[in-house]
């Protein structure tokens, strides 16, 4: 009877936190998008906006990736792999300060903030890089994924890096404002190193542990891999990207339990 007691008590915490992660998402669409013109539906076109112009600029441009399959479908799978991940810690930065008259109800809590914001960009993102794939498949831009799991678990590992950085920045940006002006440069510097435009297989052997390092290029290599795998070799080591998610996520709930006090 205790251990049905205590299910039923879980139980009925994930119901409420739910609830309060379901709230603060509807309300951060609202405040983001409006009702206005298309409303939510900005959620995952303005991606796909960006990502069709970087494929039509890489396409016109003829730029060159050492690879043979479509430049279209290497740009697709590269952007939308770097918007999943970068997006997330702007959303978080100074999320708790911005939102902190919501920490007087007695549900809410910094991590719903954090979470419910995260999921509004992956929730984009995902919709964007679904939408397009089909199009790009359906008007022969590039072929169906080889191996679909693999593009699964590319696309959760990209999510889950995005997700444990931006929680780590968020949290620091409150105690810390540099942390915001730091990200902003970073981000960009991050887009050469990220492997979006490149495969680690056409790096220099002895540059690529060093690029690996960058957790976001093994998602990228495994999301290629799943599309492209008779096509390329992917290099991507996920022990190190769980080791680097777990260790930012870590320090994240470490940070975030100081700022609820």
């Amino acid at each position: 009877m205790q251990h049905a007691a205590t299910f039923q008590s879980f139980f009925r915490s994930l119901r409420i936190q739910w609830r309060v992660i379901h709230a603060l998402l509807m309300r951060e669409v609202l405040t983001r998008y409006g009702r206005h013109n298309i409303g939510f539906l900005w959620l995952f076109v303005e991606p796909m906006i960006f990502t069709i112009g970087v494929t039509a600029i890489w396409t016109f441009m003829k730029a060159l990736h050492g690879v043979e399959i479509p430049i279209e479908a290497f740009a697709l799978t590269g952007y939308s792999s770097l918007l999943v991940w970068r997006n997330m810690p702007a959303r978080c930065m100074f999320a708790i300060t911005i939102n902190e008259a919501l920490m007087h109800h007695n549900n809410v809590r910094p991590i719903d903030i954090y979470l419910s914001r995260i999921l509004l960009e992956a929730i984009g993102t995902t919709m964007s890089f679904i939408v397009l794939g089909l199009l790009f498949i359906s008007i022969g831009w590039m072929e169906p994924p080889e191996n679909l799991l693999k593009v699964i678990a590319g696309w959760a590992f990209l999510i889950w890096f995005g997700a444990s950085l931006a929680m780590l920045l968020g949290t620091l940006s409150e105690k810390h404002d540099m942390v915001e002006k730091f990200w902003h440069p970073a981000a960009y510097l991050m887009f050469p190193f990220g492997g979006a435009a490149f495969l680690v297989d056409a790096m220099p052997v002895a540059v690529q542990p060093y690029i690996l390092l960058l957790p976001q290029v093994s998602g990228t290599e495994l999301l290629r891999d799943g599309f492209f795998g008779s096509k390329v070799h992917a290099h991507y080591d996920l022990i190190y990207v769980i080791a680097v998610n777990m260790l930012f996520m870590l320090v994240a709930l470490i940070h975030m339990r100081k700022i609820q006090k």
